[in-house]
């Protein structure tokens, strides 16, 4: 089944209403919402990821929870205008496709699995560590490996932490630290992991639409002689249901390709995640 049709089946699924919680009763301290129940969407933080940076949104235990991701190979710059549009905006040209399935093992520990269609296969556990109802500042544990060939070899672990700060309802700020091992495939001299910075921020626009943008400089280590992953873009939240249409200078989604810097052109690339929450 082609990501495009899954996807369609997953927009052309309802969501199931979400209850209305009964007004909380006033205090001095203003909490935000939803901050005390996983199930309801919290439309400040509707994701477990920005584009590619992790949030510290929490999957409830038991639940489950699906992304598509879509990164369009053909450069936005390649050509004049005329020349994108008779390629429909990159749409007739090759993608790099990533399906993900995360399950609640725990309320505050999430493990799921990420595979793109150049074989790479990451398996991935957050971990909440800090999350006060009432505080705008949560905390979480990002670890990760995976493996080239379908898991097979090359394998790159990741460990990281992810700080996310909220901005009222206006949105949130992250912090993502994190290294990445075995990022030097070409065998060259020097550091084989890498150290990376992950900086992202989610702007809502009113009660359904948010503007985001992240980026990974890398910090130290092997930097693979490419500019650092930039992504910006417009996402639509319709219940569990997240929508997102990005532009970014790579194609990566895992951590060991942003580290590595997978396509090194000087180049956009048009995408698109959809994201189905299943409770």
């Amino acid at each position: 089944m082609s990501p495009l049709l899954l996807a369609a089946l997953l927009l052309a699924t309802p969501a199931p209403p979400q209850e209305t919680p009964a007004p909380a009763a006033a205090t001095t301290e203003t909490a935000p919402p939803h901050a005390g129940d996983d199930l309801d969407i919290d439309p400040v933080e509707p994701d477990f990821v920005v584009v590619n940076l992790p949030t510290t949104a929490r999957l409830p235990k038991g639940k489950l929870a699906m992304r598509i991701t879509h990164r369009l190979a053909r450069g936005l710059t390649a050509g004049d205008v005329g020349d994108l549009a008779a390629d429909f905006f990159s749409f007739d040209g090759g993608a790099q496709i990533g399906l993900e399935l995360r399950f609640g093992l725990l309320r505050a520990t999430q493990l799921g699995i990420h595979r793109t269609s150049d074989r790479t296969i990451e398996f991935f556990l957050t971990q909440g560590l800090l999350r006060r109802e009432g505080a705008p500042v949560a905390l979480q544990a990002d670890l990760a490996v995976e493996g080239l060939d379908n898991f097979q070899e090359e394998y790159s672990p990741r460990l990281g932490f992810t700080v996310s700060r909220r901005l009222g309802e206006r949105g949130a700020v992250y912090l993502s630290p994190a290294f990445v091992g075995n990022t030097n495939l070409r065998g060259a001299e020097g550091d084989d992991g890498s150290l990376v910075l992950g900086l992202g921020a989610r702007l809502r626009l009113g009660e359904k639409w948010a503007l985001l943008a992240e980026a990974h400089p890398r910090l130290a280590g092997f930097d693979g002689g490419n500019d650092s992953l930039l992504a910006f873009g417009i996402e639509r939240v319709v219940g569990g249901h997240a929508f997102q249409l990005n532009v970014s200078n790579e194609l990566a989604t895992t951590p060991a390709q942003i580290a590595r810097g997978q396509v090194g052109r000087d180049d956009w690339y048009l995408g698109f995640n959809v994201a189905r929450k299943f409770y």
